[in-house]
Order: structure tokens, then C-alpha cells, then sequence
């Protein structure tokens, strides 16, 4: 998990690693890129989403949702060097999935935003919990 500030809501927000797709990219190679230069974390593909629309009511903003798998005994995910850009600032943080949906509501109260694609996990996670599945 990351706390990154976001102009366009004037708050911090609650997010997974994430970023545009580059020319010549996929999205899995996208991923596994922006995990290593927002968290330090160095990773494989494990599987990724269908592309999915946030609102295609309104825009056609879309995304693909990619399973990373990090190796906490791989020495590079020892000693974390993010290699963020001038203008970023990323606070990386962990929450045990169980934890996600209590993290979630005690985070908003603290005034920061959750992106929805936490929110959107946490609460899938809660109801998979409340019906025994």
C-alpha cells in the first residue's frame, strides 16, 4: 500500500502501486515497473485482470488490475530503494488483508482519501468474510 498526494482532491490518498502503460509496454511489464520505482519492491506476474472501465458512464478511463507476487527472501526486497520522480512522494505501508476494511474506515477518519480499487478489495474481502466463502 502507498499514501500519495493528489492535487486534483487536494488529499492523500490510499492506493495501490499504479501508473501509466509506456509505448512499447505491456501492462504486466508496466506493473512490475511501477511497483519497483514507487516501493523499492521487486516482483513477478502472477496473472492480471481483464481491462476494466472506472466510469464508463462519463469517461473512458480504464485499467487492468495486476497480481504481483514479491519474494520477501529474494535480497532485493531486503533493502528498498523506490526510485521515485522529482515530483513524487510516496509513503509505503503494509495492512494485512483481514485488517484492509477496519484500516480503511480508520484512514478516512484520519482525513486521507482511498482510492477505489482499495476500497473495492477491502470491502470484497469483508463480504467474503460475512458470507463464509
Amino acid at each position: 500500500m502507498q499514501k500519495q498526494y493528489r492535487p486534483p482532491i487536494n488529499k492523500v490518498v490510499i492506493e495501490v502501486p499504479a501508473g501509466l502503460v509506456d509505448e512499447g509496454e505491456t501492462a504486466e511489464e508496466a506493473a512490475v515497473r511501477e511497483l519497483k520505482e514507487e516501493t523499492g519492491y521487486v516482483g513477478t506476474v502472477e496473472e492480471s485482470t481483464p481491462v476494466m472501465f472506472n466510469d464508463p458512464g462519463f469517461c473512458n478511463t480504464n485499467l487492468k488490475m495486476v497480481h504481483v507476487k514479491i519474494d520477501m527472501k529474494d535480497p532485493r526486497n531486503q533493502d528498498l530503494k523506490p526510485e521515485l520522480e522529482e515530483n513524487e512522494f510516496i509513503e509505503v505501508f503494509t495492512v494485512p488483508l483481514k485488517r484492509l476494511w477496519d484500516e480503511c474506515k480508520r484512514l478516512e477518519k484520519e482525513g486521507y482519501a482511498i482510492d477505489a480499487r482499495v476500497g473495492t478489495l477491502a470491502e470484497g474481502i469483508l463480504m467474503a468474510k460475512q458470507w463464509n466463502i
